[in-house]
């Protein structure tokens, strides 16, 4: 097991078999969240949070786009389950104690997203030889950049007055996205004999 990608090719490439693992699983990720942005968004914006939810449908969209075109694919057939259970896992879950519907669904959204972009830290994988101008090492620092940037409105807006009443229930929700992002994460890792540095938790 290594913290990073490799052994790399040569010219100093991710193997194409990581690559394909990793973007399938950041593709899944990601595309949900796009997707569940797209449900999310209003005919017509009432309130300043909403908007947000619109610069995230086009950020995520955009994250997918980028590793579809970036990433060497190669054919892997152990991604078909491993998708499903991906796919399911970013469902959105009942969060107890709000009755609610458009902040539940927001909650259910900037939990799954905050848990995306602060657990998962793709570029953190690439070795300091790894080739700089590859479209798929590039890809993987502009997402972990972008991550960044959408993190700070997750955490204005599920630390904002309007969700006081309800901090418990969201703290409980975010908890238990962190908690499956970072395990399915691991595993997608494992799988291609990557182990997360300095990982302890279960």
């Amino acid at each position: 097991m290594s913290a990073f990608f490799g052994p790399l090719e040569a010219d100093g490439r991710v193997p194409p078999h990581q690559q394909t693992r990793v973007a399938a699983f950041l593709v899944s990720a990601h595309g949900a969240l796009a997707r569940q942005f797209a449900i999310a968004l209003p005919a017509k914006f009432d309130a300043a949070w909403q908007t947000e939810l619109n610069a995230q449908f086009y950020r995520e969209s955009e994250i997918v786009s980028l590793l579809m075109r970036a990433t060497t694919w190669v054919p892997d057939l152990a991604l078909g389950p491993m998708a499903t259970s991906w796919e399911m896992a970013w469902l959105p879950t009942p969060i107890e104690g709000m009755a609610d519907h458009a902040h539940v669904q927001a909650i259910q959204l900037a939990t799954l997203a905050h848990a995306v972009h602060a657990g998962v830290r793709p570029a953190a994988l690439l070795p300091t030889e790894a080739k700089a101008d590859d479209p798929f090492v590039f890809a993987l620092r502009r997402i972990e950049f972008e991550s960044s940037r959408l993190l700070q409105a997750q955490i204005l807006y599920l630390k904002g007055p309007d969700l006081v009443p309800f901090r418990d229930a969201v703290s409980a929700a975010l908890e238990r996205r962190h908690g499956e992002v970072r395990r399915l994460w691991r595993e997608a890792l494992d799988s291609i004999d990557i182990s997360l540095a300095n990982d302890t938790k279960p």
